[in-house]
């Protein structure tokens, strides 16, 4: 029985205090959905019997079935705190009664859809670790934890599936208190690396009550500080002083009724007070020993009715800890004391989330989190409907109070302030509250909660800010940590289904945040994602929803590459412009590796001041500094990775074709000449123009292609390659699937550059580097080769040069070049040189 109503829930959202945001994140199969449905049944939502086997949050039909969270969702939990939980004085201290809303949303662990999990961070405030207590942490927790941490989101960690180390592996108490303490220690260490030096210290300590130990499948856990409250009155010290003693190297020796700093592993007091009464129940109801488990249930003061103590096995076991330890009851008090409330927190994010002035309206609303402020409101995720292709707008308001019939403004991605672009002024229709699998409608939500909204969904593609305010600025756009390499052409099998297909690739676009869609040329629709799983839901998702299952044909996938050159330009090249009056003389050089990364991450960015940036190139990589002070562009797209350098000497009138050339160099940039892929790496150096004197001869329909050419011709005879994309694989496995490993990746190019043991377990953790077009089937490949025993995962890491020289014949320019050439509609074989150079 559902034990709250939705104008309970209403009145508390008034309070900002009183809230907290938080997303749960974690590596694939951590226990993510099994432990929020421990607080969702605290809701009286479920039933606590069912909790850990009904995973209210996997929405979708194929989420149950593959067992994997693969949209996030949201849910808002109301809950009440009795004084015997949290005692008055360790309530946080600007609490507002002891109600609580906690709104929550569950984001899947999955690599490829680690977009979703940046889109629940964006509007929450803290964040539930979750991590297993055998595997420890994985490549997955450190890339959410990193995410989070950008943010400047305040995380706390539970250490779950405590009740394999009890059942499965029977470890002996100390073996698992080392586990712990290793596992704390590395959540620290990636805490320590990516944190924000605004937010202070944000590690976890067990005795501080930020670490919880937890079995999300059984339903039961705990804090340090719910044992110290049990202890501190028999030893007669402060729950405080007790909670400390519980952790780390404090032994307690009961004949000498005694604390010391050193001791053997049994008189540990967290192996004594912590781990042996849980093994004690654990082995009480595993063997049937009832009339044991009766005296200990009487001292405890836990009270079964006869129903349960006819149960057997684990059934007892989880209802006896269900009653003695409730999940929801450590993990709630973890989260509100330790945790921040949107009050708290947007005094510290604005600065972070908000693109206009400190000083602003808006920008002061959302500090002081003041619901009469100008409206703000982020929408980080489009959630499809029941009703086909409407979608919810699900996003979170950091100022103001947001209600159904009020004329706001809708502002897109690439809105830029004071134009006109991108910008909408629509009323919104309804705004509903998300309940897990149903939506509440309700008159209005104030700031610092999350909500959907009803009727914006034509103007919003995947995020954008809604604002009251017409001076308002956007809120700074997501950065997602993978990026779409995986690319499949889809067409219908049926051409009269084309509008069909046409509308379902706009929804399908909607519906994720990290899907790219675009036109080619050539006319084919292309669909653009982060990994094979991902392609995979895409393209169902795709079929079966947004095209009412209309068929398509679907080709192979196919990988985006990127040309680049090795070595500088030996002869300056020349073109003359179509009425032969104006010359280009041009040559290029490779930027480097390091170079090129750090324009990738933003390090060296086209906003930057030139003499500084000119100082750094000059200083950092050999440059001249005459050079490198005049960079006229980055390109493709305006920050790309290619740079455009002005290296002449007294040329009069340069300055009247530099937008030509420029304009050529985007054009050439997006499509290179060996392949017509992205360039990577490439820097050209304008050396000398021959201009006519008449203006009128040297316009644009001159210059723009005379400077593609001579960017082509430069590009060819500097030892052109082509770069891949290359995948970071993560495999967990046991020693003896270590062969059917390093056969299956020798046979696609891959190689592995580390592996180490897990200490205290028979697995290996193998890191390799994969080749992004090697990569299709090969996670049903290796599961063949190894048994089942390896579980790879997929990231996007690096571009790399791929062997062979795509001008010489062989595999490379036969095949794949040529491959490419013909899937563009391009003759199969390349160019003569003297299209592009010409001779004087």
């Amino acid at each position: 029985m559902v034990n709250f109503t939705i104008p309970q829930l209403r009145a508390i959202m008034d309070k900002p205090k009183s809230i907290r945001n938080m997303s749960v994140i974690a590596h694939v199969d951590h226990g993510k959905s099994t432990l929020t449905d421990s607080l969702v049944a605290a809701c009286g939502i479920i039933a606590m019997a069912n909790a850990g086997d009904t995973r209210l949050t996997d929405t979708r039909s194929d989420e149950a079935e593959r067992g994997i969270t693969i949209k996030s969702t949201g849910i808002s939990l109301y809950n009440e705190v009795t004084a015997e939980d949290i005692s008055d004085e360790r309530m946080p201290k600007d609490s507002d009664g002891r109600e609580f809303l906690i709104n929550l949303i569950d984001s899947p662990g999955h690599v490829d859809f680690s977009a979703e999990v940046t889109a629940a961070l964006r509007i929450t405030d803290g964040a539930l670790v979750v991590v297993d207590c055998i595997d420890g942490v994985s490549v997955q927790t450190e890339t959410v934890l990193r995410q989070a941490l950008g943010e400047r989101i305040k995380p706390v960690v539970t250490i779950n599936k405590l009740d394999r180390g009890f059942l499965e592996l029977q470890l002996d108490w100390e073996s698992m208190h080392a586990a712990f303490v290793k596992h704390v220690e590395n959540i620290n260490v990636i805490i320590a690396t990516y944190r924000d030096e605004a937010m202070g210290d944000l590690q976890v300590y067990p005795e501080k009550g930020t670490v919880s130990f937890s079995a999300g499948l059984h339903g039961w856990a705990f804090t340090l500080p719910m044992f110290a409250r049990m202890y501190a009155k028999k030893f007669g010290v402060s729950e405080d002083k007790m909670t400390e003693r519980l952790w780390g190297d404090n032994y307690f020796n009961p004949a000498e009724k005694k604390w010391t700093k050193t001791g053997d592993s049994v008189h540990r007091a967290f192996n004594m007070f912590v781990l042996d009464p849980i093994g004690k129940i654990f082995s009480a109801c595993m063997n049937d020993q009832m009339d044991k488990l009766q005296k200990m249930l009487v001292s405890l003061n836990i009270k079964l009715n006869k129903e349960d103590l006819e149960l057997q096995g684990k059934q007892l076991l989880k209802r006896t800890m269900q009653r003695w330890l409730p999940a929801h009851k450590a993990l709630l008090e973890m989260m509100i004391i330790n945790l921040p409330s949107p009050h708290a927190s947007q005094g510290y994010r604005t600065e972070l989330l908000y693109t206009g002035p400190m000083d602003d309206a808006a920008a002061i609303g959302m500090r002081n989190c003041d619901p009469n402020g100008p409206v703000m409101l982020y929408v980080s995720k489009m959630v499809p409907t029941s009703d086909r292709g409407r979608f919810h707008a699900f996003g979170r308001v950091f100022s103001g109070t947001i209600q159904a019939g009020i004329k706001l403004r809708i502002m897109g991605p690439n809105y830029v302030p004071g134009k006109k672009e991108d910008l909408y002024e629509k009323s919104i229709q309804r705004v509903v509250l998300f309940m897990g699998r149903k939506q509440e409608p309700v008159e209005s939500v104030p700031v610092g909660n999350t909500c959907g909204l009803v009727g914006v969904d034509q103007f919003i593609v995947k995020t954008g800010t809604i604002s009251s305010a017409a001076d308002a600025f956007p809120m700074k756009d997501m950065k997602f940590s993978v990026s779409p390499v995986v690319r499949c052409a889809v067409e219908p099998k049926n051409p009269q289904d084309l509008p069909k297909l046409v509308e379902g690739l706009k929804r399908l676009a909607k519906s994720d945040p990290m899907v790219v869609i675009s036109i080619e040329e050539s006319g084919e629709h292309i669909v653009a994602g982060a990994g094979e799983l991902h392609m995979e839901i895409c393209l169902k998702d795709l079929q079966d929803d947004f095209m009412n299952g209309a068929p398509l044909k679907i080709s192979d996938p196919v990988v985006s590459y990127r040309e680049t050159v090795t070595e500088e330009t030996a002869v300056e090249c020349m073109s003359k412009s179509p009425n032969k009056h104006n010359r280009l003389y041009f040559k290029c050089l490779p930027l480097g590796d390091e170079l090129t990364e750090k324009i990738d991450n933003g390090d060296i960015t086209p906003r930057d001041d030139f003499k500084l940036r000119g100082r750094v190139l000059a200083d950092d990589y050999g440059w001249d500094v005459d050079v490198a002070r005049k960079i006229w562009a980055f390109g493709p797209d305006i920050t790309g990775p290619n740079l455009m350098c002005d290296a002449t000497k007294a040329v009069q009138y340069l300055s009247e074709i530099k937008d030509s050339v420029v304009a050529g160099f985007n054009w050439v940039t997006k499509e290179g000449v060996v392949a017509e892929e992205n360039m990577r790496g490439i820097c050209f150096q304008v050396l000398d123009v021959t201009m006519h004197a008449d203006a009128i001869h040297r316009g644009g329909g001159q210059i723009i292609p005379t400077a593609r050419r001579v960017m082509y011709a430069c590009e060819y005879i500097s030892a052109p390659r082509l770069m891949e994309p290359m995948f970071l694989v993560e495999i967990q496995c046991p020693e003896t699937a270590m062969g059917g490993i390093y056969s299956t990746l020798n046979r696609r190019r891959g190689h592995v550059f580390e592996e180490n043991q897990r200490p205290g377990t028979p697995l290996y953790n193998v890191k390799a580097y994969l080749p992004v077009a090697e990569s299709f089937g090969f996670d049903s490949d290796l599961r063949a080769q190894t048994g089942g025993q390896a579980f790879p995962q997929c990231v996007f890491d690096h571009w790399q040069l791929m062997p062979g020289d795509p001008m010489v014949e062989g595999k490379l320019r036969d095949e794949i070049v040529a491959g490419i050439r013909k899937r563009k509609g391009l003759t199969p074989e390349l160019p003569p040189l003297d299209r592009y150079k010409d001779k004087l």
